[in-house]
């Protein structure tokens, strides 16, 4: 199926006289016959559901359609875009490892990486997303077990060189992680460029309506764990918190990956995602394809327009032919890249606040990526928790503004950020 059909149809199919919409299974517990039948489930022997704090079958049906757009063998759904990530590279690191990041990754991300996860033991290193291949290639150390980044950055809109991180990461035998949640599966698909697992915030464009928080974690099974088992001993030597089972024998490479976060840290941590919240998650999948190629039609007209405005000091939005990442831009995500636009205006930091101030259809929000428009001051919102120095080296500055051109009519959106830098 091509992803058009793909959005309606995966993931699920009904049999005869079965709902046609993927059930919300509110339970949560199941009922056996046997306690020999459960035994079976909790030795991962047999398929099924006892306890949805570990998995949930609607849960289990949205994130097969996730899988199918991604290209993937397994996914799992989240309760949040930050559990995803955290759950992706905590599956593979702990106490003693490293793990080489993207500097310019979403803040609250960063933070994870650089706070708390250095708290529990797990060592970071960020690297410009630009470096050469030789800078890259000195990041790495004996312990490093991954390599972290996002297809496009949020707020900054650089689009990550995947081949150029991949090849790094395979060189010494890690996998890497890529954060697809701007471009979606419809614009970017990054296991065909070298990434090994894929994250999504569901929260953004694939639930697409501000109704549920969730994420996603999506594995390529191209990895082969056991080629380096040395690195990886959760995947590869005896869990023997889970019966002693090895995952990578027991579920090869398709399979390890997402079978490990499932009965080891989602066991633990429990951040699963309500399965109302996967309903509503399913809902917007739906309709990912045909959002998709409107935000990217609406944010090129408001790019377009927004570059041409006197008071305007930079636009940054890879659609336009003089942004620094068009080329690349067209080479990973030829459809179009997202509906995000950052720029600045004349007057910096005053200037942003008074000309948001005056608008009327754009909302301001924390959020981003959605079928409204909504706009921010990253500065002063998602990325307060940074100093100076790590918003300029994320691409964060204090005059930045984050505009995420929603499905509107975009004449209506352009006049309103008009009449807005008029007041300015």
């Amino acid at each position: 199926m091509r992803k058009e059909t793909k959005c309606i149809q995966a993931g699920y199919t009904p049999g005869n006289g079965d709902p046609r919409m993927i059930p919300i299974i509110q339970s949560t517990t199941f009922r056996y016959d046997s306690s020999e039948a459960m035994g079976k489930l909790f030795d991962l022997e047999a398929e099924g559901y006892f306890y949805t704090r570990l998995q949930n079958p609607t849960n289990d049906m949205v994130a097969a359609k996730i899988a199918a757009l991604e290209g993937g063998t397994a996914a799992m759904l989240t309760s949040s875009g930050q559990a995803a990530s955290f759950f992706a590279v905590f599956n593979i690191a702990g106490e003693g490892d490293h793990v080489i990041s993207s500097s310019t990754i979403y803040g609250g991300t960063f933070n994870l990486f650089n706070v708390t996860m250095r708290r529990m033991g797990v060592d970071f290193t960020f690297v410009d997303p630009d470096c050469s291949a030789e800078e890259l290639e000195a990041a790495f150390r004996p312990n490093t077990k991954a390599v972290f980044g996002e297809t496009i950055a949020n707020p900054a809109l650089i689009v990550l060189d995947i081949e150029k991180f991949a090849d790094a990461a395979h060189a010494h035998g890690v996998p890497l992680i890529i954060d697809n949640t701007f471009a979606t599966p419809i614009n970017c698909r990054p296991f065909e460029w070298g990434a090994d697992i894929v994250t999504h915030s569901t929260t953004k464009y694939m639930d697409g309506h501000d109704t549920s928080v969730g994420g996603c974690i999506v594995d390529s099974g191209n990895f082969d764990w056991m080629a380096h088992k040395e690195k990886f001993p959760g995947l590869c030597t005896p869990d023997e918190s889970y019966h002693g089972i090895t995952y990578a024998e027991k579920f090869g490479k398709e399979g390890a990956f997402i079978t490990k976060c499932t009965a080891q840290l989602m066991r633990d941590l429990g951040a699963i995602q309500a399965p109302m919240n996967a309903f509503f998650l399913n809902l917007g999948l739906e309709s990912l394809d045909v959002r998709m190629k409107r935000h990217v039609e609406n944010a090129q007209k408001v790019a377009e327009f927004l570059e041409k405005n006197e008071k305007v000091a930079w636009v940054n939005y890879p659609g336009l032919p003089g942004n620094r990442y068009y080329d690349r831009a067209k080479k990973y995500m030829p459809e179009g890249t997202c509906g995000v636009i950052s720029f600045g205006i004349r007057g910096g930091r005053a200037a942003a606040e008074e000309f948001m101030k005056h608008l009327n259809v754009a909302i301001i929000a924390t959020h981003v990526a959605d079928a409204h428009t909504c706009i921010l001051h990253p500065a002063n919102s998602t990325h307060k928790q940074l100093t100076d120095e790590e918003l300029t080296a994320g691409g964060v500055g204090p005059d930045l503004i984050r505009l995420s051109v929603g499905i509107e009519n975009a004449d209506d959106i352009i006049d309103d950020l008009a009449q807005a830098l008029a007041e300015v």
